[in-house]
């Protein structure tokens, strides 16, 4: 029989490739809400608490006011792609690569990691976790994206405004994605994040530099590169991979993706590294991520609809 899902938040973005994703699966019927009853709490609270499963793609605020509307003992099961929850109790951070397939699978409640998240996790957790890298260093990392992780109002300015050649933000130093990076790594100290909208749809480099000579304690590039293949080698989402042109690009043209390419380039000496992950924000970062989760949540192969 078809599990039913409700996405709360259909109309955005994420929302609306998470339905592309399931649509023409006939594991999974989606429940909707017309134009007219979409904003409505007792349409939603109804719909929140009928399904088998809900997915927010709701503003952090809205996503905690849905799981407000979920009635308590209410058999649903729930994936935020807010950051409303990623380093909440009681919640499990939907990254199967990271805390495990099981974990996911048995979830009643799943947040969605952030899309920039999602690469800096990726690359440091096994190594930190192995030893390769200490926790207790002040990593930076820098980072690009595509413009539609920002939502519809920053693909509007993006899509009108075609001088835009590249937008730093988070200046302030407190981006949101921080404290699931930190917590989800275990790092004694935030790391100071640097992200960027690029002209281009979508996609996304992040990229964490390491002075390793500087780095008391860090493994050699050979032996971080060796582990996160060991750590990803029965993954059939993420996988490291060689880069022999000299260059990474990142195309406008590139396809949707639900995969995320890791690297790991260093000087002869071995004295400096750059890992560097690739991967697309409304994919692997947002709604490929989701639908991962759900299948594991469904009891189903974790990459049943995604385009791997």
């Amino acid at each position: 029989m078809a599990k039913t899902v409700f996405i709360d938040g259909a109309a955005g973005t994420t929302g609306l490739e998470i339905a592309d994703r399931l649509s023409g699966r006939s594991e999974f019927t989606l429940l909707t809400l017309d134009e007219a009853r979409r904003k409505d709490a007792s349409a939603r609270r109804e719909a929140l608490n009928e399904a088998d499963f809900a997915i927010l793609c709701l503003p952090d605020d809205a996503a905690r006011e849905a799981v407000a509307l979920i009635d308590a003992g209410s058999a649903t099961r729930v994936i935020d792609a807010s950051t409303a929850h990623r380093v909440a109790s009681g919640w499990t951070f939907g990254f199967p690569e990271i805390v495990g397939r099981d974990a996911v699978a048995g979830a009643a409640r799943v947040s969605n990691p952030g899309c920039y998240s999602t690469g800096f996790i990726a690359l440091m957790a096994p190594l930190v976790r192995a030893g390769l890298l200490p926790a207790e260093w002040p990593y930076t990392v820098h980072a690009v994206s595509g413009y539609s992780g920002g939502g519809k109002a920053l693909i509007e300015r993006f899509e009108q405004d075609p001088d835009i050649a590249w937008r730093g933000y988070g200046l302030a130093l407190g981006h949101k994605h921080i404290p699931e990076m930190q917590r989800h790594v275990g790092l004694a100290h935030p790391p100071v994040f640097s992200p960027a909208v690029i002209p281009a749809h979508r996609g996304m480099v992040v990229e964490i530099p390491l002075p390793l000579a500087a780095i008391s304690g860090a493994a050699s590039p050979q032996e971080m590169k060796a582990e996160l293949a060991r750590f990803y080698a029965d993954s059939p989402v993420v996988s490291v991979e060689e880069c022999s042109e000299g260059e990474l690009l990142l195309r406008r043209s590139r396809p949707a993706s639900d995969r995320m390419e890791l690297f790991v380039f260093a000087d002869a000496a071995g004295e400096q590294a750059r890992l560097v992950a690739l991967l697309d924000n409304l994919g692997k970062g947002a709604s490929g991520a989701a639908v991962q989760s759900l299948n594991l949540m469904a009891g189903l192969p974790e990459t049943a609809g995604l385009r791997i």
